[in-house]
């Protein structure tokens, strides 16, 4: 594991589940039993500032996860730094040794 996911950042990550609502209809949500806390390292990808009033201001960001995390897709939702955050492409994962497998998650800052 690199030194930037063993020492980086705190997050708390929600995994994605199946609900079947009360007409029977299956919904793929945000784990509502609640978070887990996950050490990640974050690299910043793009933003866009919000020059005038009304524009929306766009952050978006790459979180590196470990391996181990599973049961994330585009559905999931991220806290991180006092914010919340959505999933906005699936993670990528990339195979390695023992010691640099790990997942890539972009995610945005939600408005």
């Amino acid at each position: 594991m690199s030194l930037q996911r063993r020492r980086g950042q705190k997050a708390r990550v929600w995994k994605t589940v199946e609900l079947v609502d009360n007409r029977g209809n299956t919904a793929i949500v945000a784990d509502p039993e609640g978070p887990i806390e996950v050490t990640t390292a974050f690299i910043p990808q793009r933003s866009a500032r919000a020059e005038v009033p009304g524009q929306q201001q766009i952050n978006v960001t790459r979180m590196i996860v470990d391996a181990h995390l599973e049961g994330v897709s585009l559905w999931s939702r991220v806290e991180y730094a006092g914010r919340q955050w959505d999933v906005v492409s699936p993670p990528a994962y990339h195979h390695g040794d023992r010691r640099t497998r790990h997942w890539s998650i972009d995610i945005r800052e939600r408005p």
